[in-house]
């Protein structure tokens, strides 16, 4: 009786945001919401859903997956970005979290407790976020170009023109305002390589 119970209550719930798929349909973004919804799902760890059942529940769920759908549909076509617009009054995102407009995003990124969290740069695909993150400017020079699959881990700040490489984990509370190449592991303040390739190190960026 309990399990019923429950069902009926998840599907009552995302019953309440169904009206947000008219913006996907409508708009031209829809295969790379879907390749954030199976990020999300994988990264929670979620049970086997059909595709829009998953994207429903993500909007009720995780309430920071909303904002990153907006993200999308914002940069999509005039139809799906109408159709968002209008949505937002009902169903408004997180004020907590900030995505930059301007920013290009690549598929996948996941927002754990985005709280606090603004993300002013270029990310590359399947990219992992914690709460109160602080990616963007230092001054006027640039903003961070970041790589496919960084971790960028609770309270860290990546600021300035630098370039994040691939397969990048910047620790908690971390604070990186100089390259860091690929596939390392960085922490500090400043920030200083930990790991290269696996291998445990202490080097200046």
């Amino acid at each position: 009786m309990k399990t019923i119970l429950r069902q009926i209550c998840f599907n009552l719930k995302i019953l309440w945001v169904s009206p947000l798929l008219i913006a996907f349909f409508l708009s031209d973004q829809q295969t790379i919401i879907v390749l954030d919804v199976e990020r999300w799902v994988d990264c929670l760890s979620w049970p086997k859903r059909s595709p829009l059942k998953q994207l429903l529940a993500l909007l009720q769920e995780a309430k920071e997956f909303r904002n990153l759908y907006y993200y999308r549909l914002s940069k999509g076509n005039i139809a799906g970005k109408l159709a968002m617009f209008c949505l937002k009054i009902f169903y408004p995102p997180c004020p907590y979290l900030f995505l930059d407009l301007s920013c290009e995003i690549g598929p996948g990124l996941f927002i754990q407790h985005g709280f606090s969290t603004i993300v002013m740069a270029e990310l590359g695909a399947n990219c992992w976020i914690n709460q109160q993150v602080t990616i963007g400017y230092k001054d006027k020079t640039g903003r961070p170009k970041i790589g496919d699959n960084v971790r960028i881990t609770a309270g860290a700040k990546v600021l300035g023109n630098i370039q994040i490489g691939n397969n990048v984990t910047i620790g908690a509370n971390a604070v990186v305002v100089k390259d860091v190449p690929d596939d390392c592991v960085v922490v500090g303040i400043p920030a200083y390589i930990l790991k290269r390739n696996g291998v445990t190190v202490k080097e200046k960026l």
